[in-house]
């Protein structure tokens, strides 16, 4: 299985570092909860979860850290599969430090959109930045002369489940996607300083947003 592994996210070490911070943060979660299965409210992961509310302060920190928390077993492996699939070859084709911008990114870009139009709803995982890598998976297939198709497929069945599927956050969701789409063709550029330039800008953009959509919380203090 260690092998699997390694040979899974060879040559992209900044998945491989965030697959094994997810199943961290959601092995002690679980362990504090006994259970597999809604994890967050009776564990560390109720501080981490995104909720508007407590978006203030110190607490702006959840924008990010909701990003490495799962909500159960099965939440936690299907967003590590597509990171594994998805990701490590966005990483390989951008770089290592690229797409590590990108990745912060994508979940801040999904939490501005929750905090935008979804204040009160807690949220929680990867997949607002897995939708921003599936965009940008896109842009890599046309920069390599591939049929896009298959990428294009991955969303639309995404964003199908999406809107079937029950507690799933549709604008963390939508959030991710936005971002992915807007960094997407000059993230894959040739150029490497195109490439740290775009993520650069796309992470400060979505941290900015996220700010904004704080707002909220920041005023009910006064």
């Amino acid at each position: 299985m260690q092998n699997f592994a390694r040979q899974l996210f060879r040559g992209a070490p900044v998945s491989a570092a965030i697959a094994a911070a997810c199943t961290l943060v959601f092995a002690v979660m679980a362990a504090q909860a006994r259970s597999l299965r809604d994890v967050v409210w009776d564990s560390v992961g109720a501080y981490l979860v995104l909720w508007g509310p407590e978006v203030r302060g110190l607490g702006a920190a959840r924008a990010f850290t909701a990003g490495f928390v799962h909500l159960d077993l099965t939440h936690l492996v299907l967003n590590m599969l597509l990171l594994a699939v998805i990701g490590t070859e966005v990483e390989r084709a951008v770089s290592s430090g690229p797409f590590a911008l990108a990745y912060a990114a994508g979940v801040l870009g999904s939490s501005a959109a929750v905090l935008g139009f979804a204040f009160i709803t807690p949220t929680a995982g990867a997949s607002g930045a897995l939708y921003a890598l599936m965009a940008v998976f896109v842009a890599i297939a046309y920069r390599r002369h591939v049929d896009p198709r298959p990428a294009i497929a991955l969303i639309a069945v995404n964003v199908v489940y999406t809107f079937i599927a029950a507690n799933v956050s549709v604008w963390g969701h939508a959030g991710g996607l936005l971002i992915g789409a807007l960094m997407a063709w000059p993230l894959t550029s040739p150029n490497t300083r195109v490439r740290w330039l775009t993520a650069g800008a796309a992470l400060a953009g979505a941290a900015a947003a996220v700010a904004v959509g704080a707002l909220p919380s920041t005023q009910a203090l006064t």
